[in-house]
């Protein structure tokens, strides 16, 4: 693909007043959105996932079935819907963590971050670098860093089956929690190193202060905006101050909250989502039964079932006029030989089976996170964007499918082959 073809064409602000049809639409996505809702539980039951259903619907509703939403949405819309998506994940995922289990085999994810995680990163850009001659050595980089973080969103169907032993879940859970975190830095050293190679940069970057602001601010803020928020909150909730309209709003309001003061300091807003859900599990759900963390839940499924819609009736319409053999191979191997090998390897001398290393390497779904960070990507003008867009996008949509085909049939694999038992 060449420099020139602007795949991203695809996100244009509207120029035209919707008027009426924006009502019409509104109409048609809430339907499918409740006749979803009520049919959730049945569909669970099969190998279709949730977000497959909405991609589809998108599909069809967009230039390449009915036309009845035109695919046009300004990219920062669905940056917008993506975020807000991981964030209410992130939090409610982290504040169901077992402390106990995380305790004890913390060196699963431990490892899965600190070693597979850059594994990943090299290999992707390695083989970005065979596969695509237009793309610089830190525009490869990008691509790796890009499609090396996992989707907390899509891989809830795995993290939250009771037939996994604990520590599975556990472990897939902090890795796609973290990483996205831990991505973020990268993937803003390597811009700035592509936008300076390119006499466009604002200076040498700094790798070890991006590093240290992304994540130590990310911490902090995710660790004390949520002691605080805790803290008054249970102060609140034995003087019965807190109503029960109004207690469906305090754990979105908080996750949210951590995100935005985080990025306003320049901060990892998903490494203070996720550190918040940890402190208010600490402290709170588990005095509460969790009601307070299932409100995040629900509106965290919801805005990532509406993201995927615009997914389907926007990005993947444009993919069809750009795809090469070369994006399609390299879909195929980020989703395998690029996740799996690295996350095999540094999992070997954890007493871990070959089934449970092969299976934490295979669930490492790639989806909103990715979205974001191409949003990112092209919000910083760099000249292979949209290749790298195209990469990531066609990455995500084969994940979509391949990890939420095999999502139960190899979740009832794992638990039928004499699984490692829980600590």
């Amino acid at each position: 693909m060449s420099r020139d073809k602007p795949f991203i064409s695809v996100f244009p602000i509207p120029d035209r007043a919707k008027g009426s049809l924006l009502y019409f639409e509104t109409l048609v996505l809430a339907l499918f959105a409740f006749c979803y809702s009520v049919f959730a539980g049945r569909i669970e039951k099969t190998v279709i996932s949730g977000p497959m259903v909405f991609v589809s619907f998108g599909i069809l509703m967009g230039p390449l079935g009915l036309s009845w939403f035109d695919g046009e949405v300004h990219f920062n819309v669905l940056r917008l819907f993506a975020d807000m998506t991981l964030v209410l994940i992130l939090f409610s995922d982290a504040a169901h963590v077992e402390e106990r289990v995380l305790r004890t085999r913390y060196a699963i994810p431990a490892r899965m971050l600190l070693l597979g995680l850059p594994g990943a990163i090299l290999l992707g850009a390695l083989a970005a670098l065979v596969l695509f001659d237009a793309l610089t050595l830190f525009e490869a980089a990008i691509v790796g860093t890009i499609l090396a973080a996992t989707d907390a969103a899509l891989g809830k169907a795995v993290v939250t089956d009771e037939r996994l032993p604990k520590w599975v879940r556990v472990g897939l859970n902090v890795e796609s929690g973290l990483n996205d975190g831990l991505c973020v830095p990268l993937l803003l050293i390597f811009i700035a190193f592509t936008l300076e190679m390119a006499g466009t940069g604002a200076g040498h970057a700094d790798p070890l202060m991006i590093v240290v602001e992304e994540l130590g601010i990310g911490l902090a803020v995710g660790v004390g905006l949520t002691f605080v928020a805790s803290q008054i909150l249970l102060f609140c909730l034995k003087r019965g101050w807190i109503t029960d309209v109004w207690r469906q709003v305090t754990v979105p309001a908080l996750a949210l909250s951590c995100f935005a003061l985080a990025s306003e300091f320049h901060g990892s807003g998903y490494i203070a989502a996720f550190s918040g859900g940890l402190i208010f599990g600490h402290f709170v759900r588990g005095k509460t039964g969790g009601h307070f963390v299932l409100a995040a839940e629900a509106v965290g499924e919801t805005l990532a079932m509406l993201t995927w819609f615009l997914f389907g009736s926007t990005v993947v319409a444009s993919l069809l006029g750009f795809l090469t053999w070369e994006v399609v191979a390299y879909a195929a191997i980020s989703l395998t030989v690029v996740r799996m090998v690295p996350i095999f390897l540094c999992l070997i001398g954890t007493q871990t089976s070959s089934a449970s290393r092969l299976f934490l390497g295979w669930f490492g779904p790639r989806g909103l996170a990715s979205i974001v960070f191409v949003v990112i990507v092209l919000d910083s003008g760099i000249d292979g964007g949209d290749q790298i867009a195209l990469i990531a996008a066609t990455t995500v949509l084969f994940s979509l499918v391949a990890h939420g085909l095999t999502a139960r049939p190899f979740t009832a694999w794992l638990a039928a082959s004499a699984p490692d038992t829980d600590p």
